[in-house]
């Protein structure tokens, strides 16, 4: 059972003032047995939660209660906000709902406490990657951002070797469970994908940050920017569609379903190079029919030629002593 998802309960509850475990379900994106066991635990924790019957009911908060945050210190603050910040995402409301508990904290505190409720964003919708672990630099890169401290950086981009420099930090993104760290540096923006950092330490220096960056804006042009570069060629192709689910899970939102036939489903897949498109799909064999472009066709069919070149049984006469 997931912290960041009870608080998120909890803030909606306080926003909204009544929820249904359906309502909740449909909010936090999971099942609504999870969110009544959600709701159940915030009762058995000591929260006071309770469910009302019939029609019009659901779950409230007894009294519109509110959480009091005064006697909260200042490392639980800012580990409350770490958790709650991600979850504002969700909803508007979750938005509004920190903004008045930051208010409820000691004056003292919610500086911190708003540097972590901004200092992650969690973006759902997949690049075809599938890493679930949480980096463990994660929590220095977060300790960085909501001190506003320089971090020193060793860095290796894909085939090429370790770099170290210097970054101001932004703010980092959960993508689907790939992390990444927005940092300012000499050149600029940056982003940095987290599970390419070596190595993060603090370096006890103060950082600047523009006062007017926005996280979320911040990513939205980020994510812009990859995918005018991922879809610079888009190919049509049928999928079986007992398998759609599978080779949408695999392309995430590279993928778009364009119509459905009797036993296939027309897709449109796009990548930045045709190349990329064949080597992805050329596992399917037979199973993918690629409608267009002929580039792609033609990669797939010399994929295939230096497949059956490299692995082909040598035949009887090729076996043969001199």
């Amino acid at each position: 059972m997931r912290a960041d998802r009870l608080v998120a309960t909890l803030l909606l509850m306080q926003a909204r003032g009544r929820v249904t475990a359906a309502e909740l379900a449909e909010e936090l994106e999971v099942s609504t047995a999870t969110a009544r066991r959600d709701l159940e635990a915030l009762s058995t924790a000591g929260v006071p939660v309770y469910p009302q019957p019939g029609r019009g009911g659901g779950w409230s908060l007894v009294g519109g209660a509110r959480t009091d945050l005064s006697g909260l210190t200042a490392a639980e603050a800012k580990a409350l906000f770490l958790i709650a910040g991600p979850a504002a995402s969700v909803a508007p409301q979750v938005k509004s709902a920190l903004r008045k508990l930051v208010r409820a904290l000691p004056q003292t505190f919610r500086a911190h406490a708003e540097a972590a409720a901004e200092a992650t964003l969690i973006d759902t919708a997949g690049w075809g990657d599938d890493t679930k672990d949480r980096p463990v630099l994660v929590d220095v890169l977060q300790e960085a951002v909501v001190q506003q401290i320089r971090v020193r950086l060793t860095y290796q981009k894909r085939g090429r070797p370790p770099t170290g420099r210097t970054v101001d930090p932004w703010g980092l993104v959960d993508k689907d469970g790939i992390w990444y760290f927005l940092a300012g540096t000499e050149d600029g923006q940056r982003t940095f994908r987290i599970d390419r950092i070596l190595g993060a330490a603090l370096t006890g220096t103060p950082s600047t940050r523009p006062p007017d960056f926005e996280l979320e804006k911040a990513w939205d042009s980020v994510v812009t920017k990859m995918e005018q570069r991922r879809s610079e060629t888009a190919a049509i192709m049928l999928v079986p569609t007992r398998f759609l689910t599978v080779f949408q899970d695999m392309h995430g939102r590279h993928c778009t379903v364009l119509d459905t036939l009797q036993d296939h489903t027309r897709v449109e897949l796009t990548a930045p190079r045709p190349f990329d498109i064949a080597r992805n799909i050329a596992g399917w064999g037979n199973l993918i029919t690629v409608e267009s472009p002929q580039e792609v066709k033609d990669d797939l069919a010399r994929i295939g030629a230096e497949l059956v070149s490299q692995y082909r049984p040598a035949s009887p006469a090729d076996r043969a002593e001199p």
